[in-house]
């Protein structure tokens, strides 16, 4: 996969800037430290390993091993992983059912403990979950599917669901903004355009798509999203069929990309998704 067209001197400089140091930053302050993602893989054996990426010149990736959780195979796809007083939680589909998953170790024996609580069925026809949490602790929560026909759910409780149709050349998608008016998606189509999809919080507004790229993205399967500084983001897109992942660095509203290089290793794990401290600062992307 071929990274975008270089960044003129200027931007390369913005975007720097904007992977080290902090807004508006005095001259003297001391630089913040090099934005990272982490990776939360689910394997075709079903551990659950850990990888961070940091945004280095040239990036650089430490995978730690996990517990093994699931089933061989079972697992199609996952949302974000919080990790809360010593838990990790996920929404994660099994087959046709969506399960809320909260694993960890028990303080006092060391032991593993996998709590998979059953939500419902009826999600052998979607290919995504994610969940949009604003505020800490959480005063405004969404949550997304994608159905294979182009449908995208979201649900501001599970009894109230709203559907936006138009979505049926998404390959892969992720959130780069969480706030309290609206939620953005950054996604790739097959075709191999990069889009942002914008969804106010009003759910009497629709979505507002706009086009960010026309080609080149098409072979990414998945994209995950992390805050890089206050408005960046910093973005992992992963071929799995090369097992490549390179890393860019994306200006406030994706105006601007910047490919920062290959992520050493190999990424074919069937599920990559990220994994994030539940009190960690909202995306703020777009």
């Amino acid at each position: 996969m071929k990274s975008l067209k270089p960044a003129t001197a200027a931007t390369a400089v913005l975007l720097g800037a904007l992977l080290t140091a902090p807004a508006n930053a005095a001259p003297t302050s001391a630089p913040a430290p090099t934005c990272k993602v982490q990776l939360e893989p689910v394997t075709s054996r079903g551990d659950a390993p850990n990888t961070t990426v940091t945004a280095t010149s040239p990036p650089t990736a430490k995978t730690t091993a996990g517990p093994h959780l699931f089933a061989p195979g079972t697992v199609r796809f996952t949302s974000t992983w919080r990790w809360d007083s010593g838990s990790n939680d996920a929404y994660v589909v099994i087959g046709a059912r969506l399960y809320q998953v909260s694993w960890g170790y028990d303080e006092m024996t060391g032991e593993l403990y996998d709590y998979q609580n059953p939500v419902g069925g009826g999600w052998d026809r979607f290919t995504m979950f994610e969940q949009a949490t604003y505020g800490s602790p959480a005063i405004r929560i969404a949550r997304y599917g994608l159905r294979d026909d182009g449908v995208l759910f979201r649900w501001t409780s599970w009894k109230n669901v709203h559907r936006y149709a138009g979505f049926a050349s998404v390959k892969a998608m992720t959130l780069i903004s969480e706030t309290k008016t609206y939620d953005t998606f950054l996604a790739t189509t097959r075709g191999g355009a990069l889009y942002t999809i914008h969804i106010p919080a009003d759910t009497r507004v629709r979505p507002t798509v706009k086009k960010i790229r026309s080609s080149t993205w098409q072979g990414f399967e998945t994209l995950v999203a992390e805050r890089c500084g206050t408005q960046s983001t910093l973005l992992t897109a992963i071929d799995k069929d090369t097992g490549t992942a390179y890393l860019y660095a994306v200006s406030h509203g994706a105006v601007v990309i910047k490919g920062l290089g290959k992520v050493p290793g190999t990424y074919k794990d069937p599920v990559i998704s990220r994994w994030v401290l539940d009190d960690a600062p909202n995306r703020n992307g777009e």
